[in-house]
């Protein structure tokens, strides 16, 4: 029984974690050119990736280190940052962040350099990535209401009560399958339901190298691994980031060639295998993220189902789900942003670029983005003249005691 509480927290981290985002991941292969078995591939190779790291990691370092696929990064491969790109040099690119995720962790300058980009920029930037997909349910309750408004309301009842809140997705995302299998064509049916790996040569383009892979590796080490390590240290676990980020990103590596887009810490579910609910004994905790990784597994097996649902699905209804997953996301990027005066305008600037999706000389918009918050700030610390030193009062000379009269001169 001692071990059963750890094992259920690792189950529900799993179903939670793929859930609630799985079909961000497959906005953004489609994005970048992936076919059904190609975007199948990827959702499989990541789930096997990512388990065989959570188990290793867990037990070699017995500590609740959950892993995830980035969800920011497969929203921004889902927007515009991804225009012009060919399949394989998305590909290449992925691969191309597994290799600076791999730099990040052996070496401490890149690290340095990560630290130093503003956190308030970098999670502008990521606003500015969200938002179109967060858009996505307004223009399906408009477009498609009979599907969408029952896709809404389940999220808005089950958000409502902090008891049923991290179920809101998931239930989101059964009422989605259910006017799925209502609405679609008689006749249409899915080349296939059991994944099979697919491989493709990466190819590297300066494009994609600048317009995927660095925002890719940029929002994956602020959104993901930064706050991952964050939740870690909250509850009283501080392990060593290289072996992590050199574990992930050589799993990066990996998966690139099946559409695998990358790899990290996990950042909001790690709470469920890091904290008191998933064991009250600290030592015990890191059963919780090999249980995790254990049931990734089984789940890579359910890709290909995924993946045939989302093909006979309208386009927008599978974004409205991915929209609603990414909603938190959305409000504590925007948070972070704005929090500090001094960097608000930057922010701003940082945000209304990326968000805007324009493609400059083949590069994406969140690069562009971040490179005018970065302007901005250091044209703006230029130009601040230096406050002037407040003068110091001298101190006033002290009263010198009034000598008594000598009685003998008198």
């Amino acid at each position: 029984m001692r071990y059963l509480q750890p094992v259920l927290a690792g189950i529900v981290l799993s179903v939670v974690g793929f859930a609630s985002s799985f079909a961000v991941v497959l906005a953004g292969l489609r994005a970048v050119g992936a076919d059904e078995r190609q975007a199948a591939s990827g959702l499989l190779i990541l789930c096997l990736m990512l388990g065989l790291v959570a188990i290793f990691l867990g037990l070699r370092y017995r500590m609740p280190i959950s892993i995830a696929w980035s969800t920011p990064g497969a929203a921004l491969l889902a927007t515009s940052a991804a225009e012009g790109v060919s399949y394989r040099e998305a590909l290449g690119a992925f691969a191309v962040t597994g290799c600076l995720i791999i730099v990040a962790g052996l070496s401490k300058t890149l690290g340095r350099l990560i630290a130093a980009i503003p956190v308030p920029l970098a999670a502008a930037m990521l606003a500015g990535v969200l938002l179109p997909l967060c858009l996505a349910p307004v223009h399906a309750v408009a477009e498609l209401p009979r599907a969408a408004v029952p896709i809404v309301l389940t999220w808005l009842v089950l958000g409502r009560f902090a008891a049923t809140r991290r179920w809101a997705v998931p239930a989101a995302l059964a009422v989605s399958v259910v006017a799925v299998l209502l609405l679609r064509e008689p006749g249409k049916a899915s080349s296939g339901l059991l994944p099979v790996l697919t491989w493709e040569v990466p190819a590297l383009s300066l494009q994609a190298l600048v317009g995927v892979a660095l925002p890719l590796f940029i929002v994956t080490m602020a959104s993901q691994n930064v706050p991952g390590m964050g939740v870690l240290a909250a509850n009283g676990y501080r392990p060593d980031l290289r072996p992590i980020l050199v574990s992930t990103g050589a799993a990066t590596v990996v998966t690139a060639p099946f559409g695998g887009h990358t790899l990290n810490l996990a950042a909001i579910t790690a709470q469920l295998a890091a904290g008191p609910d998933a064991h009250p004994d600290p030592a015990r905790r890191w059963i919780a993220s090999v249980s995790s990784g254990v049931v990734y597994l089984f789940i890579a097996l359910a890709s290909g189902v995924a993946v045939s649902l989302i093909a006979t699905s309208p386009p927008l209804l599978i974004e409205t789900v991915a929209g609603l997953a990414l909603l938190a996301s959305l409000a504590s990027a925007l948070h972070t942003a704005v929090q500090d005066p001094a960097a608000r305008d930057a922010s701003v600037i940082t945000f209304a670029v990326t968000a805007s999706g324009i493609t400059l000389l083949g590069i994406g918009a969140p690069f562009w983005g971040l490179l005018a918050g970065l302007t901005y700030s250091a044209l703006n610390r230029f130009r601040s003249p230096k406050p002037e030193p407040t003068p110091v009062p001298e101190p006033e000379p002290e009263p010198q005691p009034v000598p008594e009269p000598d009685p003998a001169s008198s």
